[in-house]
């Protein structure tokens, strides 16, 4: 057997038109921070600015650039970011305020929770065309409570 092995996904490249307003949209919604010790490569144009909500573990490279596709653009399918049951909650709870949209325009809503029977799921876009989701495997423990904020919702 081989001695390579992947530990970790390190981080995802993505496109978009200023690094530091797209950094300040994955702080308020997701709570991602730059990364001090890569700020440095944001100081060339071409270089990636890096963010995290782990202090650099895995992280997304914000690079300047299109993002309709064009050289390189949102050339991935989505970013899935894993959270514990609590977390979720918080980020549902949130849902209204935040006024996310799904990929086709429409508003991301308590209704918009994905079962998918072992996880929870919430997909949604950033400001820039990129395909997110939110996702906890905390399913039983979240059932009865995601129930009741889809209760008091209507």
């Amino acid at each position: 057997m081989s001695a390579f092995r992947v530990r970790q996904l390190d981080h995802v490249e993505m496109f978009v038109p200023n690094r530091h307003e797209a950094a300040e949209w994955y702080k308020r919604v997701l709570g991602l921070e730059i990364v001090p010790e890569y700020e440095f490569w944001a100081q060339d144009p071409q270089g990636p600015l890096m963010i995290s909500s782990d202090c650099g573990s895995t992280k997304l490279a914000l690079f300047r650039g299109p993002t309709d596709g064009a050289e390189g653009g949102s050339g991935f399918r989505l970013v899935a970011f894993r959270v514990e049951g609590d977390g979720f909650v918080a980020f549902v709870r949130r849902l209204q305020s935040l006024q996310l949209r799904d990929h086709r325009g429409r508003a991301v809503t308590i209704d918009s929770v994905v079962d998918h029977d072992k996880a929870y799921s919430v997909y949604f876009s950033d400001p820039y065309g990129h395909r997110l989701e939110v996702t906890s495997y905390d399913h039983d423990a979240l059932r009865k409570t995601l129930t009741e904020l889809r209760e008091q919702a209507r």
